[in-house]
């Protein structure tokens, strides 16, 4: 088996459907697709099992998260390489055979991410650098804002970045990543400390502490909608994403940094969530009718 897509569910039956149909589209390299579904409740589990015989279901009880329910399908899998999907994807045709071709030809890539497009084909931005405190600071000051195209300023976010070209990166968004199997086996699966935000940082960040190189694809594409799952509820999605930057930094960099960076960027990282929320209920009592 070449390649094993896992995907895990929560509540996004359509755009599910629509992923297994581009799926279905993509006929060679051999391939298995496992879903893990999280306890949906808008019967997407039942569709799968209507109208996809062939997709392995794991049909969950309880909402598991995204880690482990990734943890969940990857030790269901069998293929050289794990496809980590978000449901709220769609693969363009070509797609696995190009990212089996690179990662055959770069034995050092434990890892590879394919180009992200917005579903109207414009290009996604999905690639970061691990977040330094430096580059959070940037972000928080709104400088990266301003200046979209610095090679300091929008560092964390890639701004400078070639989306055209085949390169090495630290941090590709975990809504498509390609995972040699023997990467996996060796980093471990996806820590389930982290459920929803920051899992598939820490993933990478230890693939790359482990000597593994991680690659960015441009000719491999897939479609992602984007926050189908999560912008469902939004504020308590806000708070876990700076809860989840917390648990990464006591994880990895508290032997890094000094303790006063430490503090000043966990300050910062609260000071910037009462923002968001803040933004987020204002908007919300605007809508207020």
């Amino acid at each position: 088996m070449d390649v094993s897509v896992i995907i895990v569910n929560w509540n996004t039956r359509d755009l599910l459907l629509a992923c297994l149909r581009s799926l279905e589209e993509e006929r060679t390299p051999a391939r298995e697709v496992i879903v893990v579904d999280n306890a949906s409740t808008d019967g997407s589990a039942e569709r799968i099992m209507a109208e996809y015989p062939d997709v392995r279901l794991i049909a969950s009880p309880d909402n598991l998260g995204w880690s482990k329910g990734n943890n969940v399908g990857a030790k269901a899998s069998s293929g050289r390489f794990l496809f980590l999907l978000n449901p709220d994807t769609e693969v363009r045709p070509g797609a696995l055979g190009e990212l089996i071709r690179l990662m055959e030809a770069r034995p050092e890539a434990g890892a590879c991410a394919p180009k992200l497009l917005n579903p109207d084909g414009s290009l996604q931005p999905s690639l970061r650098r691990f977040p330094e405190p430096r580059h959070l600071l940037w972000d928080a000051l709104g400088l990266a804002k301003r200046y979209p195209r610095s090679r300091r300023f929008a560092a964390y976010r890639m701004g400078d970045f070639d989306y055209d070209q085949v390169a090495e990166v630290e941090q590709p968004m975990g809504a498509a990543l390609f995972i040699r199997r023997e990467t996996w086996e060796q980093v471990g699966g996806m820590d389930e400390s982290f459920p929803i935000f920051f899992n598939d940082v820490d993933w990478c960040y230890r693939a790359v502490k482990a000597g593994w190189r991680i690659l960015f694809d441009p000719a491999a594409e897939v479609i992602h909608h984007g926050g189908s799952s999560t912008r469902q509820v939004k504020p308590r999605m806000i708070t876990e994403s700076h809860r989840s930057l917390e648990r990464f930094y006591r994880k990895h960099y508290r032997r890094r940094i000094s303790p006063a960076t430490m503090a000043a960027t966990l300050a910062m990282s609260h000071l910037v969530e009462r923002l968001r929320l803040a933004r987020v209920a204002l908007a919300l009592k605007r809508h207020v009718p």
